[in-house]
């Protein structure tokens, strides 16, 4: 069995799980999110892409129902004792078998917490799932019960974390030694995730995202490889990932050589950067984070260039993409506390002068303010 986090570890999150459905009159949870399933028994897959529902009750019952495939995935990776299997036929219908379970919970007429926000369960299983329960039980939208414990992270888990920004390191000094003119995107790429591989690492929850030229001003991956110019730009925003905790970096890297506006760029960012990590702390919230990245950027000729929010939370994530809850944008009210995760990217995106500059760490908070977990400095290197 492969488990990253001791039997005591798990017991100590479904107590706090169970404590949460107590206070909310909540008899049972369907977890649908893959990431609530790997935090509270260690369960590594993505067969989630598929109907699966783990059932945790208020009395600590949990039984997973998933597919054939699945089976031995969840034995070998996971505590979950009673695992049950619904077959792939046509018209079969896996939310009738997960009623079943239900009724055999004697559940029937009570208070059911349900992961609606979540990759695995489709509009279709959604919409499936409302049709079968659709008077036998009360259903609310807990999306966000177990989501809103993984914010704060064990010290266990932040071991992970920080071993993932190691990865993310060894990363970042590939990536700068391999950017230069004439230089292959799909080498840079190459030798960037192979250090993360190399470092005992895992797939990201998202692709790593390249591009140049006027590519450089995208912050999504997207298919095609290109040769850097004598004179170019090329912006790189990736993860290092340990055991599925992800630590991420982001640089832009004027290539050949640093136009006008790419120092102009540069010096935004590491003042808004640097702003922000000022508001990092215990009892602030996520707007205030945002607001000194508003505050920085708005008053300089390139307001047009930022985005609308300036990061979100870190931790153990699975595809389709790395992002957590919540986000750093305006007047979002959610409070900061020690031991969160946060990535905060400092974006700018010039249309105007087809000009990128970016700047992104990931940090701890701490009892006194944050930390950085990246140990590389934030001067700005030309390839």
């Amino acid at each position: 069995m492969t488990l990253h986090f001791t039997e005591q570890e798990f017991k100590i999150r479904e107590n706090k799980v169970i404590k949460s459905m107590k206070a909310k009159n909540i008899d049972a949870l369907l977890l649908f999110r893959q990431e609530s399933m790997y935090w509270l028994t260690g369960y590594d897959t993505f067969g989630y892409v598929f109907f699966q529902c783990l059932v945790l009750t208020s009395e600590g019952n949990k039984i997973l129902l998933t597919r054939s495939a699945d089976l031995r995935q969840a034995q070998n990776t996971s505590n979950i004792k009673d695992i049950r299997i619904w077959v792939d036929k046509d018209n079969n219908n896996p939310a009738e078998e997960l009623k079943s379970i239900l009724i055999e919970l004697n559940l029937e007429n009570k208070n059911l917490g349900i992961e609606y926000e979540s990759y695995g369960l489709t509009g279709k299983n959604a919409m499936m799932l409302n049709h079968s329960l659709n008077g036998f039980a009360k259903l609310h939208d807990e999306s966000f019960l177990i989501t809103r414990l993984r914010l704060v992270k064990s010290e266990h888990e932040l071991k992970y974390v920080k071993k993932a920004a190691e990865l993310a390191d060894r990363a970042l000094e590939k990536a700068w030694n391999l950017s230069h003119p004439g230089a292959n995107e799909s080498d840079i790429l190459s030798e960037m995730q192979g250090a993360i591989f190399s470092g005992g690492g895992d797939y990201p929850g998202n692709e790593f995202i390249i591009g140049s030229g006027p590519d450089a001003l995208l912050c999504r991956y997207f298919s095609g490889r290109r040769k850097l110019d004598p004179i170019d730009q090329l912006t790189l925003e990736f993860a290092g990932v340990y055991r599925h905790y992800h630590s991420a970096l982001m640089r832009t890297i004027p290539i050949g050589k640093a136009k006008r506006e790419h120092l102009e760029l540069y010096e935004i960012c590491l003042e808004a950067l640097n702003a922000c990590e000022s508001k990092l702390k215990v009892g602030s919230t996520a707007g205030d984070v945002f607001e000194q990245h508003r505050f920085v950027i708005d008053k300089t000729k390139y307001k047009s260039a930022r985005l609308n929010a300036c990061g979100y939370s870190l931790g153990a994530t699975f595809a389709p993409n790395w992002m957590d809850w919540p986000m750093l944008y305006e007047n979002n009210p959610i409070l900061i506390d020690k031991n969160q995760v946060f990535f905060m990217h400092m974006i700018l995106m010039h249309s105007e002068t087809q000009t990128a500059m970016n700047l992104g760490e990931t940090y701890i908070i701490t009892d006194t303010g944050c930390e950085r977990l990246g140990k590389l400095k934030l001067d700005l290197v030309v390839g």
